[in-house]
């Protein structure tokens, strides 16, 4: 959890059934806990790594500004600059705030680019040439 935020993220079930009614009580579970979304912007390179359930280790990209592009005319893999981000299918605003998530189109040194990797969860960055 970042400075500042006080309460926590919870995956569990609503407190209301569908008929309006209550559910009783649930106390809190360590597994119902998520967290704060990563948000990767575009960026100098930044990761964290962050302790998963079962001890795994997770590695969060916080920022990037290079992508690993597969372009399938060649079937080759290359590195190329990101320079912003065109669409994003998450969220409309996410592309004001240079926010990037599975499915965002970047331009790049070398053309459009779809992103395939989840940053956010994965820690790289990897996507294919649009067009």
């Amino acid at each position: 959890m970042e400075a500042g935020n006080a309460m926590s993220v919870n995956q569990k079930r609503a407190n209301r059934k569908p008929s309006g009614g209550r559910y009783k009580k649930l106390v809190k579970v360590l597994a119902n806990l998520g967290r704060l979304p990563s948000n990767t912007k575009v960026g100098d390179v930044k990761k964290r790594i962050l302790r998963g359930r079962g001890g795994i280790i997770k590695n969060t990209l916080l920022g990037c500004d290079k992508v690993n592009v597969y372009d399938a005319k060649n079937k080759k893999t290359k590195i190329a600059k990101i320079k912003t981000i065109v669409e994003s299918p998450s969220n409309r605003h996410f592309v004001r705030r240079n926010i990037l998530t599975k499915g965002a189109v970047v331009e790049t040194d070398m053309g459009r680019v779809k992103i395939t990797s989840r940053p956010g969860q994965e820690g790289s960055l990897n996507g294919v040439l649009v067009g």
